[in-house]
């Protein structure tokens, strides 16, 4: 407080001075811009500029809307009918005034509408960087900006917004400038004003703020749709919340011991009622827009988005999903359940349901760490902290091995083996029903999921380091590590995945060979109907088309598999032709469902987001039957396609025995 009455009494006293600083500083632009013959340009671009008074007149952005892939059912709708409450500066709580001036501006009551070493940074960066990004603006540039001008990122723009900003300056107190901003800059989808945000995540007016509630609001500032606190970035807002209460504490708006005091504060954001459709994928789409575009993009409005949602796929994900993790819940532990289903000719995402339930409540909370074996807003489809495949990465290994000349009929040895020393004991992998098979075929062993013979295809046939190669190549981002880092547990599933990597790489073997990344977007269009992005995205080759028919004809084959899932398990369909794969983690964490047709990819994981242990249960069981209700409906409406049959002899290897 009293740093700020210091700012505020310098800042009058030098009220006599400031005609004369506004005077000098036209003259030095002059002075710059006849230098490089652009005074005409300057006062060109002075003419007929809007008043300061446009901003109790402004006229609201037309709304952006996302689609589903027809065009005809609206998912959500951006910064349509804003929620918006202007209050006067008495009633916003010191800690948000402090807390935006401190990020956003710390300069703000000592410079005169320009921050020149802010300018001089943002210069160096532009330099840099080799692209004209700007940046360097002050509370009133973004002011003047997002009022009155595009997002259009222009030398001319920048000159005008530099001359409204100073003219702003001049008529105009900090204060109403100050009050002007709070009232206007979003915080969030629809949510414009620190009044509305105040009463969206907090339920309380903005002058009752406390120090931690104020920072988690100016740190969504700088991005809203990044930061959303209901979207699956919340940890990165909560650590930029951090950044904030640092940097009040820098520029002396609170104490050391205030600061600690916010820190540790627990914040609670009250559940937001919300017109939404698919509201993971929703919120996929913005984080997608504001990674390639930005925030600017986003606040434009006017676009139309058409995604590549199948509506009526997602109404039955939903559905299914519900009802399989209550069912999982009940019997098996396993609070939360997410379901993917992509196009595999084009990569086109057709469903996503991140959770069982998006507007449910958190269930299964400890109360000392708050975390949760469900929370509703995390979308575990796209978690950047992956989830461990189990099984289900076996067919990455097997179709190296294949690759590289190893037969179907090849015959390793299912016993009890010792691999050696791994991660300082031995490693002496068993199969989930503790049973050993002797000689088997590499088709058997990977269509019973046997792990012995798969640590053995991955030690002496494909090796650890192709393997993990191959799977980058189809589409899983996550393994970062060498791959000596994994070990050869990599082939049971030691390495973290996203279940949206895992749909897309099953889709390499759907395509016969062909990968490309998960298509959520066809096309974007502006308010004049011009494409500003269109999917044109093609497929590359990254698996011998060979290889990829023959993992599906293993994946597909019931005979083969029957000896450990029995004929008429949960991954056989016997009017299509459907190729499957299960997975479980160590210590019964996720469970897993990967399946195919020629027509359509889909993906089910089953567990709990706080990564504690289901009941002992294989993937087939707990993520199985969501998996396949989900085909079941899907089928029908999708063309019946066969699998092509593969030319096994053209892969017949010498007879050997591992």
């Amino acid at each position: 407080m009293a740093e700020r009455k210091h700012y505020r009494k310098t800042f009058q006293k030098s009220r006599k001075k400031r005609i004369l600083f506004f005077v000098l500083m036209f003259f030095v632009f002059f002075f710059f811009a006849s230098a490089f013959g652009l005074f005409g340009l300057f006062v060109y671009y002075a003419k007929d500029l809007p008043r300061p008074e446009k901003f109790t007149e402004r006229s609201f952005t037309e709304s952006t809307k996302i689609f589903d892939r027809t065009g005809e059912v609206l998912l959500y709708e951006l910064y349509g009918e804003e929620k918006r409450e202007i209050i006067p500066l008495s009633q916003m709580s010191e800690n948000i005034q402090h807390a935006l001036i401190a990020t956003e501006d710390a300069n703000f009551y000592k410079h005169h509408g320009l921050d020149f070493e802010g300018i001089f940074r943002a210069i160096k960066l532009n330099i840099s960087l080799r692209t004209p990004t700007f940046g360097g603006s002050t509370i009133s540039q973004q002011l003047i900006r997002s009022t009155f001008f595009s997002t259009e990122k222009t030398i001319e723009r920048k000159t005008r917004e530099i001359v409204l900003t100073l003219e702003m300056e001049r008529r105009y107190s900090k204060d109403q400038i100050l009050e002007w901003y709070l009232n206007q800059i979003p915080f969030g989808p629809n949510i414009y004003g620190i009044e509305a945000a105040s009463k969206t995540y907090f339920g309380k007016q903005a002058k009752d703020l406390s120090v931690a509630e104020a920072a988690s609001l100016a740190a969504m500032v700088k991005a809203p749709s990044f930061f959303y606190p209901y979207g699956q970035h919340k940890e990165d807002l909560l650590n930029r919340k951090d950044y904030v209460i640092k940097r009040m504490e820098q520029e002396h708006f609170i104490t050391t011991e205030e600061a600690e005091m916010a820190k540790n504060e627990e914040l609670e954001f009250i559940v937001r009622e919300e017109s939404i459709k698919a509201p993971h994928f929703v919120l996929y789409i913005e984080n997608y827009l504001f990674e390639k575009y930005g925030q600017d993009f986003l606040e434009q409005g006017g676009l139309k988005i058409y995604t590549s949602l199948n509506w009526e796929f997602q109404q039955i994900a939903e559905r299914i999903v519900t009802e399989g993790a209550a069912r999982n819940k009940t019997y098996f532990k396993a609070y939360n359940a997410s379901l993917v289903a992509i196009e595999p000719k084009t990569g086109e995402i057709l469903a996503m349901v991140g959770s069982k339930d998006w507007s449910g409540e958190p269930e299964g909370c400890d109360e000392e760490t708050g975390i949760c074996k469900f929370d509703p807003k995390v979308n575990v489809a796209t978690f950047r902290i992956g989830r461990q495949p189990g099984s289900s990465f076996k067919p990455f290994v097997y179709a190296t091995a294949f690759q590289k000349g190893y037969s179907d009929k090849y015959i390793v040895i299912d016993e009890e083996t010792d691999f050696g020393i791994w991660g300082g004991k031995h490693y002496i992998p068993s199969n989930y029903d503790g049973k050993f098979r002797g000689p088997v075929t590499l088709r058997s062993a990977l269509a019973q999921s046997l792990n012995i013979p798969a640590v053995k295809v991955i030690a002496n046939l494909a090796g650890q380091k192709d393997s993990v190669a191959n799977a980058i190549k189809f589409g899983i981002t996550t393994l970062t590590q060498p791959a000596s880092y994994y070990g050869l547990s990599i082939v049971l599933g030691g390495g973290e995945v996203k279940l949206l990597d895992m749909v897309s790489a099953y889709g390499v073997f759907a395509n016969q060979g062909l990968q490309i990344p998960p298509v959520s977007i066809l096309r974007i269009e502006d308010s004049n109907g011009k494409i500003i992005e269109e999917n044109k995205k093609s497929p590359k080759r990254v698996l011998e088309e060979e290889v990829a028919i023959l993992i599906s004809d293993i994946l597909s084959d019931n005979e083969a598999r029957t000896p450990m899932f029995g004929p008429h398990s949960a991954l056989y369909f016997a009017d299509y032709d459907v190729a499957a794969k299960t997975g479980t983690s160590g210590d019964y964490r996720d469970a897993w469902t990967m399946g195919y047709s020629p027509s359509i990819v889909v993906g089910v994981w089953a567990g709990n987001n706080d990564n504690s242990p289901m009941a002992s249960r294989a993937g087939v069981a707990i993520a199985g039957p969501i998996w396949r209700a989900f085909l079941l409906e899907v089928l029908p409406k999708l063309p019946n396609l066969k699998f092509p049959e593969p030319e096994l002899d053209e892969l017949e290897p010498e007879d050997n025995i591992e």
